[in-house]
């Protein structure tokens, strides 16, 4: 069986990632009553530790959830290269891809695009991409949120070693 993303809805409204990714650039909401004081035994909480679970629930969110990927006018993935790497520009909803065609300069002509869902994006588009290559969700906006080709989020094969040179 195979699924190209066909029988995906499109997103008919905001959806939860763009909450959640709203979310962790705000912070949680204001809290009415203290934290209590820290028991001797408790640790303080790493913030490096706290930010990667934040990143892995937004990762889960985006690999379970539809979005918007465009073509460009001769009907190629639209991606973008930015430091040798070729990101693969997906949108949460049509608001967004509507503000990237714009800043785009790009408006006027009628985009077309796909509707799939994050984990085939990373675990299939990414790999066929020549070069290291990631995705890019609402590129140029305040919530946008980059999804590197490292370990944890494309397949190994895909994976860039900053080890090696060439």
């Amino acid at each position: 069986m195979t699924d190209h993303g066909d029988d995906i809805p499109e997103p008919g409204r905001r959806s939860r990632l763009a909450e959640l990714a709203d979310w962790t650039v705000s912070g949680a909401p204001a809290k009415t009553t203290p934290d209590p004081a820290p028991m001797p035994s408790q640790k303080p909480v790493d913030a490096l530790a706290s930010a990667r679970r934040e990143f892995a629930v937004l990762l889960g969110e985006f690999r379970r959830t539809a979005v918007l990927v465009p073509f460009d006018p001769y009907g190629s993935l639209w991606t973008a290269d930015q430091n040798g790497v070729r990101w693969i520009c997906a949108f949460s909803d049509e608001e967004a891809l509507a503000r990237f065609a714009r800043a785009q300069g790009d408006g006027a002509r009628e985009w077309t695009y796909r509707t799939v869902l994050g984990a085939r994006l990373l675990d299939v588009m990414v790999p066929m991409l020549p070069g290291p290559a990631g995705v890019a969700l609402d590129a140029g906006s305040t919530d946008g949120v980059l999804f590197p080709p490292v370990a944890g989020i494309v397949p190994d094969r895909a994976v860039v070693d900053p080890g090696k040179t060439g």
